[in-house]
Formats: C-alpha cells, structure tokens, sequence
C-alpha cells in the first residue's frame, strides 16, 4: 500500500463514552423497554447466554437517516471509514444549569474557536452539557414537564446549518436523549444532519473527560438491516 493511503492514530488513553445497558436506563416516552431474558444456564446447559430486546435509539446511541426520511438508508449502509471519525467538545454546562432548554448558538461557536481554533472539517461536534449526571434518575434525565414537554439543552437549527455549511462537520452527538432540545419537536438537527447521512450520537457518557479538540471516535454499530439506529459502543481516543 503507498505511503500516502496510510493513516495512523496516536493517542495515550481511550475513553468509554457509552453508558451500560440496563432495564432501569432512562427511555424516551413509549420506546420500548429494555429486557434481558436468561435462555441458558451453565449449571444445567454448560453455558451462560441471555437474549435481550431494546429499542434502536435506547442508551447510548446512533440514529440513521431512515428515522426520518422515507426510502432513506438505515445504519447498515454507513461506511465502515464513516464510523472513525475525529471529535470537538463544547462546554455548555454553564448554559444548561440555568436554562435547561438552552440552545447552542452561532456566538457559542465563534468564542469556542476564539480559544481552541477553527473547528476541523469532517469532525463530530460534542456539546458537553453535565447531563450525564441525571442519568441514573430517569425522571430528571428526560425533565418532562406537567404538559409532556421534554426540558434539556441541545443544538439550536441556525448553530446546526452553519456547522454544515461552514464547518464541513461530520455529525453532532450529545449527553443528553436528543441532540435536539427537548423543546424542538420538529428534530432540525437530526433532519439537517441525517440529510446528507451524517452522524447523529445521544446519550454519550464521560465527555467532561475529553479535551476541546483532538479526540478522535470510534463507532461501534450493531449492523442492523434497515435499523432506524443502533445501540452503540463510541471509544474515544484521546492524544
């Protein structure tokens, strides 16, 4: 293989930005729940084996372009090269701990690169909102209010077009159920995102350990056909 086709990682740790999968994981109002049933035993079959059902956008997760677009493709048509991919983290904890429905903003973009540099082609955006912290309380993680409205940060539509279009980014990902905020119904930026079969990650675990910029991520799908999405294992190597 020429020199010139060869690619390398160098990183010094690696970072698991997936939550385990449990039945008590916070679930998105009537997406299935998550259950594990034992089919073998060791003691009485010689080997341990469960089988398990759970919804395509529970847990940490990916979504496809057929989520939202009819006749668009599922996860079982991404790239393998699609699925390693370079992250940047913005830190919105700040915003989301007085505004629960904050939206990353075009001025929030402009004072990240101030200090860390134009955002890089082809890169997922990770906003870093400490939401992971709700997690185990399913109730505080979705932040549903009286009327069923859904109350957590994301990226707001204008951040997400100017990502696209001036960026060049890959995708978007969040540690929150929706890079979306939970008061956008229409899902603008999973729709602008999805469109040209970009990466679209929710429910990311352990971002306030990764740096601004120079990560890279690697997208563990489970290949389902046609899959609307995929519980996901994303492994971030840090430099």
């Amino acid at each position: 293989m020429p020199s010139e086709l060869l690619k390398t990682i160098t990183y010094r740790q690696v970072i698991d930005l997936s939550h385990p999968i449990h039945p008590q994981i916070p679930l998105w109002q009537g997406d299935p729940s998550v259950e594990f049933e034992t089919v073998a035993q060791l003691d009485s079959d010689g080997y341990y084996l469960r089988r398990f059902a759970m919804g395509e956008h529970s847990g940490t997760h990916i979504n496809a372009p057929n989520s939202f677009f009819a006749d668009a493709v599922g996860i079982d048509a991404y790239r393998p090269e699609s699925l390693i991919v370079p992250a940047i983290a913005i830190d919105l904890q700040a915003q989301a701990a007085t505004n629960p429905d904050y939206c990353l903003s075009i001025d929030d973009i402009l004072a990240w690169e101030q200090e860390y540099g134009q955002i890089p082609e082809n890169s997922v955006v990770l906003l870093h909102t400490n939401w992971q912290a709700r997690w185990h309380d399913p109730q505080a993680f979705l932040n549903c209010d009286a009327q069923g409205g859904y109350h957590f940060p994301g990226f707001g539509a204008d951040s997400t077009r100017f990502l696209l279009a001036e960026r060049a980014i890959a995708g978007v990902g969040t540690d929150t159920h929706g890079v979306d905020s939970g008061q956008d119904t229409t899902f603008s930026t999973n729709k602008q995102v999805l469109a040209n079969q970009g990466i679209v990650l929710e429910n990311l675990a352990n971002l306030d350990q990764l740096p601004p910029r120079g990560s890279t991520l690697i997208l563990g799908i489970l290949r389902l056909q046609n899959g609307s999405g995929s519980p996901l294992s994303v492994l971030a190597l840090i430099p």
